[in-house]
């Protein structure tokens, strides 16, 4: 049965014609709103471990995570080509000469096809994303920005530590070059209501973006969200509001837009709250269903203008060459 919105691996076939899988890098970056750079404690929502795999901390090189990565998910789903994903923590907040030495090493690995980079909107500048440029000229080179939510109040209340201005002009700078873009996105923030969240939908249908994830807001073990959690503060959406919450979402979006995730992957050991967070084949059960019901599919309530109304393949050439 085909699927509602435009899937990542739907959208990986149309460019390589085969199963393409993204492998978790940690290259042992930090993050400039954890370092003291822009404040103390980062993010209220972010631990110690952040996104960490702690495969560096273990002595594994980038190479060799590949290569491990390689070989579980051909034995898991038999794929022929994979995107190195750059995961931990915010993946341009380094010299250029330290990241170009990474993206080469993971593209000397075999069947590495591509880079994806997830950092922050204020950890790029022109020598950064001339960098990338040049990498996006024969590999698929996608840049993963930390959005979270259109709604400045949102960001300084969750001490993101930038605005919506300044992810706009990293997407607009990093689509100039030819480089595709990704919007992570968290849903049930402190403070947002459901308004709110299919603003940041509105917006971003805007941006020209290429692809978004989405996550729910669930609460980790000894983050101030896990204080504001415990002292009555914070409260996280049931699943049935966060399951209509992306469903209304992506029908907001147009539908060029890879929805490369649909909901986070916490810690077991780490997490606090929604125990649902856990039960991630349901939810997504319950996602398809709930399209279902609500007879909606992506690019519905989008722009017209900027819908392309077929899948997968886009009019418009993205991937290596483009």
């Amino acid at each position: 049965m085909k699927k509602p919105y435009l899937d990542l691996n739907s959208y990986f076939r149309s460019v390589f014609g085969c199963r393409v899988q993204k492998i978790a890098v940690d290259a042992s970056m930090n993050c400039p709103n954890r370092d003291g750079t822009l404040s103390t404690g980062g993010c209220i929502y972010c631990n110690e471990r952040g996104s960490g795999t702690g495969a560096h901390a273990a002595g594994l090189s980038v190479k060799d995570q590949l290569l491990a990565g390689k070989a579980a998910l051909f034995r898991r789903y038999k794929a022929k080509k994979f995107i190195a994903y750059f995961q931990s923590y915010s993946n341009t907040y380094a010299p250029l000469s330290r990241l170009r030495g990474l993206y080469d090493e993971s593209l000397a690995v075999s069947d590495i096809v591509g880079l994806s980079i997830g950092t922050r909107p204020d950890c790029v500048d022109d020598k950064k994303l001339d960098l990338l440029k040049e990498y996006a000229q024969n590999n698929m080179v996608w840049v993963e920005y930390g959005l979270q939510s259109a709604n400045d109040e949102t960001l300084a209340r969750i001490n993101r530590g930038h605005d919506l201005n300044c992810f706009l002009q990293a997407v607009s700078d990093t689509r100039k070059r030819g480089v595709l873009t990704c919007a992570h996105v968290i849903l049930g923030l402190p403070g947002e209501t459901r308004a709110d969240m299919l603003h940041t939908a509105d917006v971003l249908a805007r941006t020209g973006i290429d692809g978004v994830k989405l996550h729910f807001m669930y609460v980790v073990r000894g983050t101030v969200l896990d204080k504001w959690y415990g002292s009555g503060r914070y409260g996280c959406l049931s699943r049935e509001e966060y399951v209509d919450a992306v469903c209304e979402f992506i029908a907001r979006l147009p539908d060029t837009v890879v929805i490369q995730r649909l909901i986070g992957d916490p810690h077991k050991d780490e997490l606090v709250a929604p125990a649902w967070a856990l039960e991630k084949a349901k939810i997504f059960e319950l996602i398809k269903k709930k399209f279902v019901e609500k007879g909606l599919c992506q690019g519905q309530y989008a722009p017209p203008e900027l819908n392309i109304k077929k899948h997968p393949g886009r009019s418009k050439k993205i991937g290596p060459g483009a």
